[in-house]
């Protein structure tokens, strides 16, 4: 056409506004298609993220209808395991790591059973199992008493810390204020109400090095949290302790944990190091120094050629006490990341950085401990965290299979092992559907519904497929860090449940309904609290943008 077009005796610049015309004409047409299939293949995306989101709360409603089915018939509490321990509650495992999720899956599918027997759980625990003050002993459900007569205060401190970092805290940062919070706040208290231990830094709770990474870790959060300078008070007693003392991991340690009952130190005193940044600078000059000593010697002794953490290391000698990868290498990795958030330094990211993508590559289908779920979970949970900081495309695949093999593990009964490492199950499957809708979530649940979204440039795309007709809310996630924890930033934590798309209370936002192309106008405020839908059978596709 544009040979005949310049064969013709017209006027030159006719010729070319011709020309130019069609050749807008045709890219317009070109674009336009190629924007139609690119939201069409954005759409299909979250779609399949839908399908995701619904298996992993249905696993997860089937997981704690199994455990329901085992709680003692008396007293309606869960037992330790199924097999061994089946005759008693503990703080530190069947409280702290399988019951908490219990309330949240509840929490997110079934209002009824989340206010009802999850919360008489919750009473019937504290009524009954708390001993030392507010702090909880170990009940045996055929002695209805305590499986002890004399109270044993190490393993006391022990079990209640870990009931609050492992359980109440991650559920407080999803619920915010709730009975939850006020039972962990009470336990917490009471701890340093009696800390035994003696330091020239005053008192604290334990010698324990896991004890004193998870209330390092707690107390962190918890001083932003309340405000009360009480909590940041209790931690600096801590991180002196360690840092200003003779106590240094790195330098004292002749056997340094890289793993769980151990690993919890590192980014425990990083959690400090942060809340000191904003809060006190000048005690961060002098945990400047130590730490940063702390972090390199591990880059230096601790990691394999693929940059994950050995199980144990001496991190004097530089010996590798035992060469198993800890399945917990996020946990470890979030107080490097949260240092190079804070002082810039390239080689704590690039750690992460290598770390992560060498995943995908070399470990999938890995025994991280045994064959058993728990180790995937806290794996998945571990590269999910640090892949909302540093998307790296690769871990997404390898999320996306580990989760499959981690679930293929669940049992028809909705048990996945029978030990209180179940609850993990449930804590990573929220944190990945959670992922896959970006955060956003329906109140009532139901069964058939299918929610995914997807991040495209500045939209969010949401995809909502139901059976049958469905009424209730769709619900936008918050900034947590913010209106619930009052972090400065949300730097990464052990068991938080990380933030995707978040409505600003103060934005505004145009939600259209693609169907329809009815764009309404929502405020951030409004998105959390939620917009009622009534969703006839079928799929529903939403675009969500902010405009001001």
């Amino acid at each position: 056409m544009y040979n005949l077009l310049l064969q013709q005796p017209m006027n030159n610049f006719f010729c070319y506004i011709l020309i130019l015309s069609s050749v807008i004409f045709f890219s317009s047409c070109e674009s336009s298609q190629s924007s139609e299939s690119e939201n069409e293949a954005a759409f299909n995306q979250a779609a399949t993220n839908g399908v995701l989101f619904n298996e992993g709360l249905e696993r997860c409603r089937r997981f704690v209808t199994g455990w329901l089915e085992q709680a003692d018939s008396e007293t309606g509490l869960i037992p330790r395991n199924l097999e061994e321990s089946a005759d008693i509650w503990n703080a530190k495992d069947a409280a702290a790591d399988n019951y908490p999720f219990m309330v949240l899956t509840s929490a997110l599918t079934d209002q009824p059973l989340f206010e009802g027997k999850m919360m008489d759980m919750l009473r019937t625990e504290t009524e009954l199992t708390s001993r030392w003050d507010a702090l909880p002993d170990t009940y045996s459900f055929v002695k209805n008493a305590f499986i002890t007569e004399q109270i044993d205060t190490a393993d006391i401190m022990f079990g209640s810390s870990e009931y609050i970092k492992d359980g109440l805290l991650p559920l407080t940062e999803w619920l915010g204020a709730s009975p939850w919070s006020e039972r962990m706040i009470s336990i917490l208290d009471d701890m340093w109400k009696h800390a035994p231990i003696e330091t020239p830094y005053r008192n604290i709770v334990s010698t324990n090095v896991e004890v004193n990474g998870e209330m390092l870790q707690t107390l962190a959060r918890i001083y932003w949290m309340t405000g009360n300078q009480k909590y940041l008070d209790w931690a600096i007693r801590l991180g002196d302790y360690y840092l200003l003392n003779d106590h240094p991991p790195t330098q004292n340690f002749e056997s340094l944990r890289l793993r769980d009952h151990g690993c919890e130190i590192v980014s425990g005193l990083c959690e400090l190091y942060a809340t000191v940044h904003y809060a006190e600078p000048e005690k961060k000059q002098s945990y400047k120094k130590p730490l940063h000593t702390m972090l390199d010697k591990i880059l230096e002794v601790g990691r394999n050629e693929h940059g994950l953490f050995y199980n144990v290391v001496n991190p004097q000698t530089g010996e590798v006490l035992n060469e198993g990868i800890a399945d917990n290498f996020g946990y470890t990795l979030n107080g490097f990341y949260t240092v190079y958030q804070l002082d810039s330094i390239e080689a704590y990211r690039e750690a992460t950085l290598k770390a992560l993508n060498s995943l995908n590559e070399h470990y999938r289908n890995f025994d991280w401990e045994n064959g058993s779920s728990d180790g995937y979970a806290d794996a998945i949970e571990g590269a999910l965290n640090l892949y909302n900081r540093e998307p790296v495309a690769s871990v997404a695949q390898w999320l996306d299979s580990e989760t499959q093999v981690m679930w293929a593990m669940q049992q028809e009964s909705g048990i996945i092992e029978g030990w209180h490492g179940d609850g993990n199950f449930a804590r990573t499957t929220i944190m990945y559907c959670l992922w896959k809708s970006q955060g956003v979530t329906v109140a009532p649940w139901r069964s058939d519904i299918r929610l995914g979204a997807i991040r495209e440039s500045n939209d969010l795309l949401i995809s909502l497929t139901v059976d049958k007709d469905w009424e209730g809310k769709l619900v936008f996630d918050s900034p947590r860090h913010q209106t619930v924890m009052n972090l400065p930033t949300d730097w990464p934590r052990i068991n938080q449940f990380p933030e995707w798309f978040t409505a600003r209370k103060d934005y505004q936002y145009e939600l259209t309904d693609i169907n329809r192309d009815s764009p309404e106008v929502y405020t951030g405020e409004q998105l959390q609290n939620g917009i009622l839908l009534n969703a006839e059978l079928g799929e529903h596709q939403f675009s969500l943008k902010r405009i001001k």
